[in-house]
């Protein structure tokens, strides 16, 4: 949720966003069946070995990035995506709108024979049931939505994991709650393993 102390939109206006734990990261399971929110207080830390950036319509260079290292990220002008349902979006003199409000991954290109264009795939953070289930198509070349004006790239560096095992509700996800065992073990072996750590 992007809320602040000083957001006065909509929601946001009924939002606690003061600085606390449970507010940084939580889970929550639904309330009708006993769920509630809880804080999660250990998760990942990552490092980047590398970074950079293209801009404005360095459509060869994006291409490499992808073939080379995987998915680059993308400013867009976010608002025309909100009644994606689906195709590939053309060339339109009304969405070459560069006013970025909004940040995506591309993940490949392709080529649509019938309508003769090539296009970026494009993963959304809309969630599955949005577009082509989360993602969309848009014709490349053309920076339409200004997706091609600000092109970021990463790869990993050093990374930590303290996996935290959650139900969906959250009901075990508390601060007491142990490292990560891996059920296939037999329960000798287990408590071997915990007593370990």
């Amino acid at each position: 949720m992007a809320c602040s102390s000083d957001s006065m939109e909509d929601l946001c206006l009924h939002v606690n966003t003061e600085c606390t734990p449970i507010n940084i990261c939580r889970t929550c399971g639904n309330p009708s069946k006993g769920g509630t929110c809880n804080e999660i207080d250990q998760f990942p830390y990552a490092t980047i070995s590398e970074y950079g950036s293209y801009r404005n319509k360095c459509v060869d260079e994006i291409k490499a990035e992808i073939f080379a290292r995987g998915p680059v990220t993308a400013g867009i002008a976010g608002m025309y995506l909100h009644n994606y349902t689906g195709g590939v979006i053309r060339d339109d003199a009304s969405l070459r709108d560069l006013h970025m409000t909004h940040e995506v991954s591309i993940v490949g290109w392709g080529f649509d024979q019938t309508a003769d264009v090539q296009y970026w795939i494009v993963r959304n953070s809309h969630g599955e049931y949005w577009g082509e289930l989360s993602f969309f198509r848009i014709e490349l070349g053309t920076n339409l939505l200004g997706i091609e004006t600000h092109v970021t790239w990463a790869t990993p560096g050093s990374f930590t994991i303290h996996n935290v095992p959650c139900v969906a509700d959250g009901s075990n996800c508390k601060r007491d709650t142990g490292a990560y065992l891996d059920p296939s073990f037999s329960k000798a072996y287990g408590r071997r393993v915990l007593s370990a750590l």
